[in-house]
C-alpha cells in the first residue's frame, strides 16, 4: 500500500477501468439530489438550460455528492450521521457499490476527489472523540479504502479541491454523535476554522473567525479561479445577533467578512445554506430561510439579492454564470445581477448544487 504521502501528492495513479463519460449521462453540468411528488429520492442531472439529463433512484435522502472529474461516476454520501455512501454509474443508472465508513466514523454528507479522480476524500466524525478527520479511498474498480487523516477540527462538513491542488476543509466545530442524531453537543466550546492541506496532507493554512464569533458554523466552502474562497456560515448563538454570515479567505490565515445589508441579514435566521463562486471574482450565497439569494462583488461587497422560495443549490457554469435551483423545483441562472428562470420540474431539490466543471 502507498503512504498516504505518496498518493496525496499523486507519485502513483490508481487505473481505472473502461467506462463511459459525462457526454454519455447527458452532458449535464451540475448534479442535484431531490425528492419526486411520490416522495422517491433520486439524483439527477442538469444541464446548462436547466432541464433534466438523466434521473437516478436513492435509497434515502441525498445531501451531496463528490462527482469524477472524468468518468460519469458520483459518490452521493449520506447525510450526517450517516454511515454510507452510494457509487452511482451515471451513465448507466445504477448503483455499482456502497461504501461503509468505518468501525467508530460517520460521514457529513460532502466528499471530493483527487484532481485525476484517483481517489475520493471523505470528512468524518470520530465519534468516541469527536474529532474531524478526513478519509482516503481509492477509486479504481473498488473504492478501496487507503488511509484517512486528521481535518484539523471538529465537525468536517464540505471539502474542495482548489485550482492549486490544496485540499479545503470547513471544519464546522459541532460535535454531533449517533446516538443523539442531529443534536449539537459543544455550542459552548466550538471552535470552527478553514483549514487548507498541501497535496500531501500537510496543513498549509488556518483561518477563524473572532472570538466573540466562535458560534458561527462554517458549513460550506467554494473556490474561485484565482483560488479566493468564499465560505457560508450558520449561527448557533443568541438568535437576536446577526453576525456576517459570508466571508472571503484569501490566504495568510485570514477570513475577510462580506459586507451585506444589515436589514435583510436579520431576515435569514442565522443561515446561510450554499455558497459559489463564479465567472471572474463573482460570490453568491443562497439563504433558504430567507428566501433569498445574495450576490458579491470581488471585495465581497453585497451587489445584488434576489427572491426565490426556499432556494438553495448553488454552483458555477463552464460560461461565467451561476445555476441556481430551490426547494419548488424551479432552476435559474444568475448572472451581472439579473436572476432568470430557466425551467420548473416535479421535482423539491435538495440543499446543494455540485458542479461537474472546474470554476
Amino acid at each position: 500500500m502507498p503512504t498516504r504521502r505518496t498518493f496525496l501528492a499523486g507519485l502513483t495513479s490508481a487505473s481505472l477501468t473502461p467506462t463511459l463519460g459525462w457526454a454519455d449521462a447527458g452532458n449535464p453540468i451540475a448534479l442535484s439530489a431531490a425528492r419526486r411528488p411520490d416522495g422517491q429520492h433520486v439524483l439527477v442531472g442538469l444541464a446548462r438550460t436547466g432541464h433534466i439529463t438523466f434521473e437516478i433512484t436513492l435509497p434515502a435522502r441525498g445531501h451531496a455528492a463528490a462527482a469524477h472529474p472524468h468518468v460519469a461516476e458520483a459518490v452521493a454520501i449520506a447525510r450526517r450521521p450517516g454511515t454510507f455512501a452510494k457509487v452511482i454509474d451515471c451513465a448507466r443508472g445504477r448503483v455499482k457499490q456502497t461504501l461503509h465508513a468505518p468501525t467508530g466514523r460517520h460521514f457529513y454528507g460532502h466528499g471530493a476527489f483527487s484532481a485525476d479522480g484517483a481517489f475520493l476524500f471523505t470528512p468524518e466524525n470520530d465519534i468516541a472523540t469527536g474529532a474531524g478527520w478526513i478519509g482516503v479511498w481509492e477509486s479504481g474498480t473498488r473504492y478501496k479504502r487507503l488511509d484517512s487523516f486528521s481535518s484539523a477540527g471538529i465537525g468536517p462538513h464540505e471539502i474542495l479541491r482548489t485550482p492549486s491542488g490544496q485540499l479545503a476543509v470547513a471544519n464546522g466545530g459541532i460535535r454531533t454523535h449517533p446516538a443523539t442524531g442531529r443534536d449539537k453537543l459543544n455550542l459552548d466550546t466550538m471552535r470552527p476554522n478553514l483549514a487548507i492541506f498541501d497535496a500531501d496532507g500537510r496543513l498549509a493554512d488556518m483561518a477563524e473567525g473572532p472570538d466573540t464569533q466562535h458560534q458561527n458554523s462554517l458549513r460550506h466552502i467554494s473556490a474561485g479561479r484565482d483560488g479566493n474562497i468564499v465560505c457560508g456560515f450558520q449561527w448557533q448563538g443568541d438568535r437576536f445577533d446577526a453576525p456576517p454570515l459570508v466571508a472571503l479567505y484569501t490566504g495568510n490565515g485570514t477570513l475577510i467578512p462580506a459586507q451585506m445589508d444589515d436589514t435583510n441579514l436579520r431576515k435569514l435566521d442565522g443561515y446561510i445554506g450554499s455558497v459559489s463562486a463564479y465567472g471572474n471574482g463573482r460570490y453568491a450565497a443562497s439563504a433558504p430561510r430567507g428566501n433569498m439569494t445574495f450576490e458579491f462583488d470581488s471585495t465581497g461587497t453585497q451587489s445584488g439579492t434576489h427572491s426565490a422560495r426556499d432556494v438553495c443549490g448553488l454552483c458555477a457554469t463552464p460560461d461565467g454564470m451561476c445555476l441556481v435551483t430551490d426547494g419548488t423545483g424551479r432552476v435559474h441562472i444568475l448572472k451581472d445581477s439579473t436572476f432568470t428562470h430557466l425551467a420548473t420540474h416535479k421535482y423539491a431539490f435538495d440543499n446543494h448544487l455540485v458542479a461537474l466543471t472546474p470554476v
